[in-house]
């Protein structure tokens, strides 16, 4: 990843890397658009995010992890189950070396698809 560069797209953000990473987070997009198909997509941050009535999530390709951006409450909730992975306050840290826990993040952004519409 080109930490300059401006992206335009999530796909031209995920094309920026190896194969190994593009297919983790083209995994975390699927899921997002699955449990919020009206979300929005969007590059914010330099970052994919998706935006439903408010930033919804962002995720990030790393050298050696994902990154993934579901604010804080989420992390919060989600405490025991994120143990094993390096967490502060409104992010995760999803290793490259490891399989994505796909039903976690699953929860994880209908949480945040709740607490959104309820503000609407």
């Amino acid at each position: 990843m080109d930490l300059s560069k401006k992206y335009l797209s999530i796909d031209e953000y995920i094309k920026d890397f190896p194969l190994e990473t593009q297919e983790k987070l083209v995994e975390i997009r699927k899921i997002v658009h699955e449990v919020a198909p009206n979300a929005i997509e969007a590059i914010s941050y330099g970052m994919p995010t998706f935006k439903l009535g408010g930033n919804l999530v962002h995720f990030a390709g790393y050298k050696k992890h994902i990154g993934f951006y579901p604010t804080p409450s989420p992390i919060e909730s989600f405490k025991k189950e994120l143990s094993e992975y390096k967490t502060s306050k409104g992010a995760v840290q999803f290793p490259l070396d490891k399989p994505l826990p796909l039903d976690l993040i699953r929860r994880m952004v209908i949480s945040r698809v709740r607490q959104l519409e309820a503000k609407m």
